[in-house]
């Protein structure tokens, strides 16, 4: 029996984002072999963006660049995943999150992670044109985390990271390509 091979082209270079696009498609084929490589992407959105709208386009618009970049190349990938961290004010307080693009088969699916509600200082910075990873190297005296744990690893205690969120939320994006029969249109 031959294995099954699967191609996945993440549209970033971040290690956290290439290892979650990587987990949440094997927990779906565990026994497939799973090639996974990263490239940079334009989001074509703000470096920080600070709407759910701007985040979900600079998902799509990440994924989209590595459909077409594979398409230029010749060199196809079963799923091209994009995930685009955000913040946003909500009626509950400011808060940060992440969305999922996956293309597969010409078939667009969107996913979004938990909110992170974060503290008013920092969304404040944000506002002033930081950017969050920054912003909470600054306050945690950590380096580079936004290629680590995140904001949320620092502020969850490490109960939650961004790579586990970003799996989290790529797992529940690809349910309409697990069930095609139940998305059919």
């Amino acid at each position: 029996m031959t294995q099954q091979h699967i191609s996945i082209l993440v549209g970033s270079n971040n290690p956290v984002k290439i290892g979650a696009a990587r987990d949440a498609i094997a927990q779906y084929f565990p026994d497939a072999h799973i090639e996974c490589h990263g490239m940079h992407a334009p989001s074509l959105v703000a470096e920080q963006p600070m709407t759910e709208a701007e985040t979900k386009l600079g998902a799509i618009n990440r994924a989209r660049f590595c459909q077409q970049h594979a398409i230029e190349t010749h060199q196809p990938a079963n799923f091209y995943i994009a995930m685009e961290g955000g913040v946003d004010q909500f009626e509950h307080g400011a808060a940060t999150f992440a969305y999922m693009a996956i293309i597969h088969q010409g078939k667009l699916s969107i996913g979004r992670s938990a909110l992170l509600p974060l503290p008013a200082k920092v969304f404040h910075a944000l506002e002033a044109g930081e950017e969050l990873g920054h912003v909470m190297d600054r306050l945690f005296n950590t380096d580079n985390i936004k290629q680590k744990g995140g904001a949320i690893g620092l502020l969850t205690q490490g109960l939650a990271t961004r790579g586990s969120i970003y799996t989290q939320a790529i797992v529940l994006a690809m349910a309409p390509f697990i069930n095609p029969a139940f998305f059919a249109e």
